[in-house]
């Protein structure tokens, strides 16, 4: 039988088919990103078949249209961007340098790996049952809201902050590395990654003041102090 074929299930076969189907889409996945990444975002379903190495019917089985397709690779895509971010962040202590991590680990990803963010990200063309980048943006946002909760309830303040607070961030580093990607680079990795955690720690450090203002953090209006 060939290994594209979907058995008549009548002996129970069924689990078993469901997981080579999912071993199968998946393989077909990573061929897709392969594509990508070497015919560019617009690549078309005749191209990623053949790079796949099978044909356009075959990858029909395993993906209706692009549009499903699309939301395999974005999630696929996802999961690099958490594979990226994660472990720079945990491999440092300081709290800036946390900060200068993620940021960095981010830019390099997408830096790194431009056809692909760009057809997961621009992609007007593609109707989306689900969005993929909302996903990774709510997941890497939880766990910096996470953070941001630790730290204004050990300084005694709402932590109700936290979560705005995380949306924003992350929607601001991406917003950032989207500029500076469809704008060629106009300034090198190093320095734009100064730029945002400067940036950020800013604010990040300024918790720590409004701690010691009545009325927390709606009366804080401190200056922004240095830290090191």
């Amino acid at each position: 039988m060939n290994r594209d074929e979907e058995p008549v299930n009548t002996d129970g076969r069924k689990g078993r088919w469901a997981g080579h189907r999912e071993q199968r889409r998946r393989e077909l996945t990573e061929a897709a990103v392969e594509a990508i990444r070497e015919l560019g975002p617009d690549v078309g379903m005749e191209a990623i078949a053949a790079r796949a190495g099978v044909s356009k019917p075959v990858l029909y089985r395993y993906f209706a249209d692009k549009s499903e397709l699309w939301l395999a690779v974005g999630q696929v895509s996802g999961e690099m961007v958490l594979e990226a971010i994660i472990p720079a962040v945990a491999a440092v202590r300081e709290e800036r340098e946390a900060i200068a991590a993620a940021v960095n680990a981010y830019l390099a990803h997408i830096a790194a790996d431009t056809n692909l963010y760009q057809f997961v990200v621009h992609q007007p063309d593609i109707p989306r049952g689900r969005d993929v980048v909302a996903d990774v943006v709510d997941t890497v946002a939880s766990g910096l809201a996470r953070i941001f909760g630790d730290r204004l309830r050990a300084r005694g303040l709402d932590s109700g902050a936290a979560l705005p607070w995380a949306y924003g961030v992350v929607g601001y580093v991406q917003a950032v590395g989207d500029w500076w990607l469809r704008q060629q680079q106009p300034i090198s990795r190093e320095a734009l990654g100064d730029y945002l955690t400067t940036f950020l720690w800013g604010g990040v450090a300024g918790i720590r003041h409004a701690a010691d203002v009545p009325g927390g953090l709606a009366a804080y209006q401190g200056e922004v102090t240095h830290e090191h």
